[in-house]
């Protein structure tokens, strides 16, 4: 069983920066992929970020791009999202993800059906 609670949400202004951290449960976080996904009022559930467990890869939605960066840090089993240049479209709730199955140290997973544990999630708000 793998345990995520992600914190750092919070209400900014346009422009403005936030960083998203989830600390996970398990001895095992080096070998887990990780992501972040956002999830709007009345909208689907999509994919944010992805990094690798070896953390030497990462992918972005093409809608973050250039603004937010996924990173981890394995010894204290934490995967931050530092979110820069923030918009109003970025306002939703962002839930942590592990992927545990090994797909290679350089593997992202980007789609939902892919990870198997999942957090609380934790609010973004961004006021124009």
């Amino acid at each position: 069983q793998v345990q995520l609670v992600e914190s750092g949400g919070g209400l900014v202004q346009a422009g403005g920066s936030l960083r998203l951290s989830c600390a996970a449960s398990g001895r095992t976080f080096r070998t887990y992929a990780m992501g972040w996904f956002r999830q709007a009022p009345g909208k689907e559930r999509e994919f944010v970020a992805a990094i690798s467990w070896s953390g030497a890869s990462t992918y972005y939605a093409d809608s973050v791009k250039g603004r937010f960066t996924i990173s981890r840090d394995n010894a204290k089993n934490t995967v931050d999202l530092q979110m820069n240049s923030l918009k109003p479209e970025d306002t939703a709730a962002y839930y942590c993800a592990a992927d545990i199955s090994d797909r290679g140290s350089l593997y992202t997973p980007r789609f939902r059906h892919e990870y198997d544990y999942w957090g609380q999630g934790t609010q973004v708000t961004v006021s124009s």
